[in-house]
């Protein structure tokens, strides 16, 4: 599947924000690769079900 143009544009925003978040949040690693990879594999499913299921924000604190 191709995105050009502005589409594809926000697409790309709209993934690293969530990997951005999926990063920063408190799930483990484990959790924290697949969400990515899900993100990155189906970029626009796997940000719809990123942003219904995955972790929720919440800093972790170390």
């Amino acid at each position: 599947m191709e995105y050009a143009g502005l589409g594809g544009l926000i697409v790309l925003a709209l993934n690293i924000w969530a990997i951005i978040s999926i990063l920063g949040s408190a799930a483990s690693t484990g959790t924290k690769v697949l969400w990515t990879l899900l993100v990155l594999v189906l970029p626009v499913i796997g940000f719809i079900i990123w942003l219904i299921a995955g972790p929720k924000g919440g800093q972790r604190v170390t």
